[in-house]
């Protein structure tokens, strides 16, 4: 039996999957053993440090549950998550070649703090509860890349509070969170906060990386937003405040240009839905376009 080199494992494990009849799979799978092994040997892995990395994988798996996802937020971290999103928009910008209307809508990453099954509430609900945070009216339009209005749009909200802290990570119930529909023309409004920067978890292995990599943990504030509607493709993003810290240095590499929004700041008086404040608040107004599903 011939004994294999360094250079021949790559190979010789590719061989091994001639018989797998999932073409998709055996792509990835055989990019996926070349460009491992290729950095296997380009940095001269010792046993010890692949064992570390074993170690750190195998930690970082148990530091998932039900409501938390240590391995999205590795991916976050390490620009996997926003790759994928933008590849998948890139393949979307293609099918709309020779389309003289407006873009569609950029994506971003979800996060490791979706939580599935929000209360569905009218639209123009206040979701902030008794959580901190200064007050902020979130109004727009959802339409197609032709600018049809799409009602009966289901939009998922959520962020964290005004310490910068979801409420997954404090335990309880479901907070600063919901999902509305949109209005026949498409639009939809409702009262939450005005997002606060704050940082990813820390306490687990994947904030163990960043610090060693020498990098902060931080996200500029935005509020999440996730679309769907039948005929169209979900959307998955988030409106950024204009002014917040660590735009330029986003810890999961989500903020996209056309999605940083101007949060303007009132006086007491009547808000824009004839609400009566009795202290400032803010605005945010973002008008969304989704693609039409594939055929």
């Amino acid at each position: 039996m011939a004994q294999l080199e360094v250079t021949d494992f790559s190979l010789a494990v590719i061989d091994r999957m001639a018989e797998c009849k999932d073409a998709r799979f055996k792509q990835i799978m055989s990019a996926l053993v070349r460009h491992a092994h290729a950095f296997a040997r380009e940095v001269d892995l010792t046993p010890e440090e692949w064992m570390a990395g074993i170690q750190f994988l195998t930690a970082t798996g148990q530091k998932c549950d039900e409501k938390r996802q240590e391995f999205i937020l590795l991916s976050d971290t390490l620009g996997m998550s926003m790759l994928v999103v933008a590849l998948d928009q890139a393949r979307g910008a293609k099918a709309l070649e020779g389309s003289t209307g407006p873009k569609p809508t950029e994506a971003t990453v979800q996060g490791p703090f979706f939580w599935p099954g929000a209360p569905e509430l009218p639209l123009g609900s206040d979701i902030s509860g008794n959580e901190s945070g200064e007050p902020c009216y979130y109004s727009g339009r959802v339409t197609d890349t032709a600018g049809k209005p799409l009602g009966g749009v289901t939009l998922d909200v959520w962020s964290g509070d005004g310490d910068g802290f979801y409420d997954l990570q404090k335990g309880g119930e479901m907070s600063l969170r919901a999902r509305f529909r949109t209005d026949p023309d498409g639009s939809y409004r409702f009262w939450s906060i005005r997002p606060t920067y704050y940082p990813v978890p820390t306490d687990g292995p994947v904030g163990n990386m960043l610090t060693r990599m020498g990098r902060h943990p931080n996200r500029p504030g935005h509020m999440h937003m996730m679309m769907e509607v039948t005929g169209h493709e979900r959307l998955i993003t988030h409106i950024f405040v204009s002014d917040s810290p660590y735009l330029d240095s986003d810890a999961v590499f989500g903020v996209r240009n056309s999605l940083v929004v101007d949060f303007p700041r009132h006086e007491a008086g009547t808000a824009p839905d004839g609400r009566v404040m009795t202290k400032p608040y803010y605005t945010a107004s973002y008008d969304f376009r989704l693609v039409p599903s594939a055929a």
